[in-house]
């Protein structure tokens, strides 16, 4: 293992963003909720110092250890029919470090060898009888994980595509459905139709989410110029 592989610019990256994110949570968003000095303050600071420091070892952790190799005394089954059509033995070597690449290998450039490809969780699931906590079949534990997260990710991002889009327009879900019918009255009477709220996609954000732009990720902590009764209308409404 060699810290070396730190200063390397992709990794270098990472921590720059993880150390800006860290900076911005505590010293801007905590201190300006709660305080830093209060009792909420360090307990909050605490729990997210903690996830920062796992989500440091983990990267740590991909950084210094070692991705694996190909083992040297792999041969491939001439047998396999993967091996089978002519000249596959030849293609199957590595035209950099001219070793045998079983299926789903590829050559590290960073590693300069033949690194063989993670098996995906589900495909390592499927042939994993070990079992959970000791009753639950760790197959079915790890796909009812990976089920849940799928269908987490999707309706997590579709949500958050909608209110982007929604925020990008100023409008609300009910404006949405109501300007529906008025953009089609609009278009039956040959005019056009755009939201009487809709002043830009940045005035718009801005509206919403503040101007100060560190701020956008936390919205709790927005303080906007309109007083949620009176708002800035487009002119051309």
């Amino acid at each position: 293992m060699s810290c070396r592989r730190f200063f390397s610019i992709p990794v270098l990256s990472v921590i720059l963003v993880m150390g800006f994110v860290y900076y911005v949570t505590l010293f801007i968003f905590i201190d300006d909720w709660v305080g830093l000095r209060s009792s909420a303050g360090k307990l909050n600071a605490l729990l997210f110092s903690f996830l920062a420091s796992l989500c440091l070892f983990s990267l740590s952790i991909c950084v210094l250890v070692d991705p694996g190799r190909v083992p040297a005394s792999y041969v491939p089954d001439v047998e396999d029919s993967g091996w089978s059509n002519g000249n596959a033995t030849e293609t199957r070597k590595c035209d950099k470090c001219f070793a045998y690449k079983p299926l789903r290998t590829h050559h590290c450039r960073v590693c300069r060898r033949c690194v063989l490809k993670m098996v995906l969780l589900v495909c390592c699931a499927f042939k994993n009888g070990d079992s959970y906590a000791g009753n639950v079949p760790l197959k079915t534990f790890i796909v009812c994980c990976g089920i849940f997260m799928i269908g987490l990710s999707i309706t997590l991002g579709t949500l958050l595509c909608w209110h982007i889009y929604l925020i990008a327009h100023n409008i609300t879900t009910i404006e949405h459905y109501d300007s529906k019918r008025a953009s089609w009255l609009a278009r039956k009477s040959g005019q056009s139709f755009r939201h009487q709220f809709d002043i830009g996609v940045y005035k718009n954000i801005t509206s919403v989410l503040g101007p100060n732009m560190i701020k956008w990720l936390c919205p709790t902590f927005t303080r906007n110029s309109e007083d949620g009764i009176s708002f800035s209308a487009s002119r051309d409404s």
